[in-house]
């Protein structure tokens, strides 16, 4: 059926991987703006990890964070690099 959200049904939780349905799950925004939805796409946790989460403000982590990825090859050298621009920022 053109529309239908079957084939979203079942999401992938971002922060450990687990497929669950979407009713159990809750939408994450790294922009912050959940309200506008407007060509969105968004990106899923589990009610575990959700609740796991802190829920303050984190101005300006996301672009961190995508700054980061686009310099790293692998996991250590993510850590490393996210240290380096914290560290860098925090000055």
């Amino acid at each position: 059926m053109l529309g239908s959200r079957s084939s979203r049904d079942v999401v992938t939780c971002i922060a450990c991987g687990e497929s669950v349905s979407r009713s159990d799950a809750r939408e994450y925004d790294k922009h912050g703006d959940r309200w506008d939805r407007t060509d969105k796409e968004f990106e899923y946790l589990c009610k575990p990890c959700h609740s796991d989460l802190t829920h303050q403000p984190r101005p300006g982590l996301e672009d961190l964070l995508e700054t980061v990825e686009a310099d790293a090859d692998d996991r250590d050298s993510f850590l490393r690099r996210y240290v380096e621009l914290a560290e860098e920022k925090r000055r």
